[in-house]
Order: C-alpha cells, then sequence, then structure tokens
C-alpha cells in the first residue's frame, strides 16, 4: 500500500488528504449508489472524468485499500473493481454529502438517491449497506 503525504495530525485533514478530491469521491459515489464496477461504466458518468484521471483515482484507491480489482470473468483484458469495507464504511458521509449538496445547489438538482435518503435517511444507508456487503462477500468467494 502506498502511503499518504499528510499535511497535519488532524482528523479531518487526513481524510481530506485520503479521498478529499472531486474524482475520488465521484467514484466511491458512482461505485455505492449505481453499482458501478468497470472502467467503462465510470467513463460514462455524467461528469465525463477524463481517461489518465481515471486510470489514476481507481489506482490510487486500490493502492489505499478502498477498492480491489479482478480480471473479468468475460473479458481477460478488462477488471472489476469492487468496494472494501473500508470504502463501505463512507457510505454514510457521502450520503450525507448528497443531502447538503442537493439543499444548497442553485438549481436544487434532486436524484432518486436524494430523495430517498430525504425520506428516510438511516434505512437508505441501511439498504446500501446491506448491498454493499453482499456484494464484497460474493467477490471474496469468486
Amino acid at each position: 500500500m502506498a502511503t499518504i503525504k499528510t499535511r497535519s495530525t488532524c482528523p479531518v485533514g487526513y481524510s481530506l488528504d485520503v479521498f478529499g478530491d472531486r474524482w475520488t469521491i465521484l467514484i466511491l459515489r458512482d461505485m455505492i449508489f449505481e453499482g458501478k464496477s468497470s472502467y467503462l461504466e465510470f467513463m460514462n458518468s455524467p461528469e465525463k472524468i477524463s481517461t489518465n484521471i481515471l486510470a489514476d483515482r481507481l489506482k490510487f484507491l486500490e493502492s489505499q485499500c478502498f477498492v480491489s480489482k479482478k480480471e473479468s470473468p468475460f473479458n481477460k483484458s478488462k477488471f472489476i473493481y469492487t468496494l472494501t469495507q473500508k470504502a463501505i464504511e463512507l457510505l454514510p458521509i457521502i450520503a450525507e454529502m448528497i443531502i447538503w449538496g442537493t439543499k444548497h445547489h442553485p438549481e436544487g438538482l434532486p436524484s432518486a438517491v436524494s430523495e430517498e435518503l430525504k425520506n428516510s435517511k438511516t434505512e437508505v444507508i441501511e439498504k446500501y449497506t446491506v448491498i454493499l456487503q453482499q456484494k464484497l462477500e460474493d467477490s471474496q468467494l469468486e
């Protein structure tokens, strides 16, 4: 695992050093709430991440044990990315970011997930945690 150069001993600062850039959080969002797991699926996200940034962030997420990478069973030249327990633990934080962003976005663009979270945050977080835990368990059996 690559070592992260931290800028301070502050827990918030450390958290931002680990997962605080835009693209890392958006990749995790796509994996958590949209079930994306392949390079092509990430490339098709509405934010239009560039290929070099995507490759860099996926490599970083793997090096920091947020995702694991396996060959696709259907195409040996492609990879499938799976969230680890460490990444699943970020679900409540990303959920709060969705809630906050929906509330304060100038155009107020709610998504299906943000509507779910607004109505029942705890239940939605539990639902996605169960889904992600099952995917993690399934990937470990393969």
